[in-house]
């Protein structure tokens, strides 16, 4: 039996000794045998089992490197015979508001956004939310015409409308920017809100797309009750200033074409990385913006259980272990190659944002129960590469990402339909090869076969190949003739950054605008987003 332990003193437990964290390593399918876990535990800190007093898990970590596959978790344990004090219940009640709280303008309703209104409010602000899509349940109609008549509404979609892109893309909460903020007690929120208690202890936590809206949903209403305000179908048309001071906000009705213009002495401009007429309104100002690195390339997808198979080295997943997922990157021609939000038991969905385009995202329920699965294969991209295709300016790799996903769309039909390649054809040659059939995949708008060497951009076919090579060189079954290639795969984050002061939050040429989250380029994903809208609401009220 293979145990590796860590410990230290942590803190006084209810009978007046100590308690400590030891980190424990043990095969997963014990992980559902309470007498099994006892006996690990009593043997690592050097005591019977009958003596073991209180624990409990903290953190879930699976190391699959080799068979069998074992898990890693972290306990808290009391010393013998000892009992724990009781877990913090966090205070996570939004007082209602007064009448005088000051109001501060948010745009986007995506995890920045709300996450930076709870902020304020709990700062005595009054958030104002302008939100350009609609909310969770008629967000659902505007989906379900993109798979079934191939309809883009350009105001909601899966990146606009209640809760952002998160909203119906996974939920995966698994960040590196631990120097960001609170991120336990950014899941402590969510919790609060309805997310499985699981996310505090996984080290990789996941809520589910089927389970987000309604999260969202309370999220919204809590900020409501408070005082606060959430206005749907608010397309946000103009930010007006004097003399490099906000002054106003001005929005427009969706549904009505009516224009608002409220006054404002703080925006927090957390519209997500796909509102493009934001970009074009600072470009248009002569407002400051920079270009930033990213990443394009396709979705790919497999049968899960092959997945499972080569990541569990062909032991039986059954209950103890979850359907596999993997994380994937090398360097390909002088760029990286990376696998990016992987959705185990997923679907490929479409995330177009505007008529004549074609967009791919993955997302997984919460069981990750669907018999594929998926994940972004991206290529890294920066200034040099799209100027040198004629994309020039602050806007240059906006207008790339248009034109790679415009080319798709006309490729594939001029439909929601996506052009997709079989990977053993894609890696046919030194070109590639059309498949002659595909297999059967989760894009339910439909696919169309084409050789995606000679539709992508070299500078991304060129790479993605070698990168694919090279992963199918370390798993040789990852080249499966049911795997697909569905393409593009262009929203991996911004390619513009709209920069701030890095103390006072601010954008530089307007006193009062706070840029926020994906859409400023300032994070990556669902958990960073919201640390980031805690952060600048944080700065709002200091001011």
């Amino acid at each position: 039996m293979d145990l590796d332990q860590t410990s230290e003193d942590h803190k006084t437990d209810q009978t007046g000794g100590m308690s400590r964290f030891v980190d424990v390593r043990f095969p997963a399918k014990w992980s559902t045998d309470k007498d099994q876990i006892e006996r690990v535990l009593a043997k690592s800190i050097g005591c019977r089992q009958s003596n073991l007093g209180e624990y409990r898990v903290i953190r879930k970590n699976i190391d699959a490197r080799r068979r069998p596959v074992h898990v890693v978790w972290r306990f808290e344990v009391a010393t013998i015979a000892g009992r724990l004090a009781d877990v913090r219940v966090p205070d996570l009640q939004l007082e209602a508001l007064p009448e005088s709280a000051e109001s501060v303008h948010i745009v986007g309703a995506g995890p920045a956004g709300l996450f930076a209104a709870i902020a304020l409010i709990r700062n005595g602000k009054r958030p104002i939310v302008l939100e350009r899509g609609q909310s969770v349940r008629q967000r659902r109609r505007d989906l379900v015409k993109i798979t079934r008549d191939h309809e883009v509404n350009p105001d909601s979609n899966y990146c606009f409308g209640e809760g952002g892109a998160g909203t119906y893309s996974d939920g995966k909460l698994y960040t590196r920017s631990h120097k960001r903020g609170d991120i336990r007690g950014a899941l402590e929120w969510l919790v609060h809100f309805g997310a499985d208690p699981s996310i505090l202890v996984d080290a990789h936590p996941h809520i589910g797309t089927n389970k987000l809206p309604d999260i969202i949903s309370r999220m919204r209403i809590a900020i409501c009750e408070a005082g606060g305000q959430v206005h749907f179908g608010a397309r946000v048309i103009d930010i007006h200033t004097v003399d490099g001071v906000l002054n106003a906000v001005e929005w427009e009705g969706v549904a009505t074409g009516r224009r608002t213009v409220s006054t404002s002495k703080c925006l927090i401009l957390a519209t997500g990385h796909s509102a493009r007429d934001v970009f074009e309104l600072f470009h248009s100002k002569g407002w400051m913006l920079e270009a930033k690195p990213f990443a394009m390339g396709v979705r790919i997808e497999h049968p899960q259980a092959l997945v499972d198979s080569i990541q569990y080295h062909g032991e039986d997943r059954g209950v103890a272990l979850p359907p596999a997922s993997y994380r994937l990157v090398c360097q390909a021609n002088g760029r990286g190659v990376h696998s990016f939000c992987m959705c185990p038991g997923g679907i490929v969905a479409p995330c177009a944002t505007e008529p004549g385009q074609v967009v791919t995202n993955g997302w997984s329920p919460s069981k990750r129960n669907n018999p594929y699965a998926n994940s972004g294969m991206v290529v890294q991209l920066t200034a040099v590469d799209w100027e040198a295709l004629g994309f020039t300016g602050q806007l240059g790799g906006l207008a790339f990402q248009r034109s790679v996903e415009k080319t798709c769309w006309e490729a594939a039909g001029q439909s929601q339909c996506a052009p997709a390649q079989r990977l053993i054809d894609f890696l046919s040659g030194d070109h590639g090869r059309t498949s002659k059939d595909l297999p059967q995949c989760s894009y339910l708008p439909g696919v169309a076969s084409v050789n995606l060497r000679e539709l992508l951009p070299d500078v991304i076919s060129d790479s993605l190949a070698a990168g694919l090579r090279t992963f199918c060189q370390r798993m040789p079954r990852y080249k499966d003739r049911e795997a697909i290639l569905i393409a593009p795969e262009s929203r991996t984050s911004s390619p513009i950054r709209i920069p701030r002061d890095q103390k006072t939050l601010m954008h530089p040429d307007v006193t009062g605008l706070y840029p926020c989250g994906e859409g400023g380029g300032h994070a990556g994903g669902i958990l960073s987003a919201a640390l980031d809208g805690m952060r600048v609401a944080d700065a709002v009220s200091r001011t």
